[in-house]
């Protein structure tokens, strides 16, 4: 079968899991990274499949989700539902860490207790934010722009104007790939060491 984009389903939860953690370490693959492959997918897909189903799609090579876009139109709302519904479900899991964090597993758990990182006032103006992953076999095809644009779609009809991201700094294939969605550089000095690019929704 084709390739095709769909909106995503409760039985696709495994396959977005095992994308997002093959693909965690700057689009490599961050198995065996951290003590638990569960981490990254707990940061990075988890909430927003499980708090934000209608803004999440794939894309099925016919068997299974080989790639997807995940977001929220709303970026504020999103936190207010990470901290009540999000977190409580994984405190026994990832305790919180010490802080300042002392090693780069508890800095990545820290992520998870302070929602509230994602609410940067320098991209205020683009309220909606996304997170795109592909398996290696499914890049290169241009399945990721139309992963983008079907979810910038979705984000402009539920009233946001902008969509924002962030990039790891050393993944130079990511820049270069969004420059050409028409995503530009936000200067956010709070954030140092991150990349933050926007766009319009529509």
């Amino acid at each position: 079968m084709k390739p095709r984009i769909r909106s995503y389903r409760r039985s696709d939860r495994a396959a977005v899991y095992d994308v997002c953690v093959r693909t965690a370490d700057a689009g490599g693959d961050a198995r065996g990274r951290w003590s638990s492959d569960d981490l990254m997918p707990d940061l990075f897909a988890g909430p927003y499949v499980d708090l934000e189903p209608d803004r999440a799609f794939v894309l099925d090579d016919g068997g299974r989700a080989v790639g997807y876009v995940l977001g929220t139109a709303d970026t504020a709302g999103f936190v207010q539902a990470w901290r009540a519904q999000w977190l409580p479900r994984l405190t026994d899991r990832y305790p919180a860490p010490p802080e300042p964090p002392r090693t780069a597993e508890e800095r990545m758990v820290s992520l998870l207790h302070r929602p509230e990182r994602m609410l940067v006032p320098e991209l205020a103006a683009y309220p909606a934010h996304l997170h795109i992953d592909l398996l290696p076999e499914a890049q290169g095809a241009g399945w990721g722009r139309a992963l983008i644009e079907v979810f910038c779609a979705a984000v402009a009809a539920a009233g946001a104007p902008g969509v924002h991201l962030g990039v790891d700094p050393v993944n130079a294939r990511a820049l270069g790939f969004y420059a050409r969605l028409g995503f530009t550089e936000v200067a956010v000095p709070s954030v140092p060491g991150a990349v933050f690019l926007a766009r319009p929704a529509a």
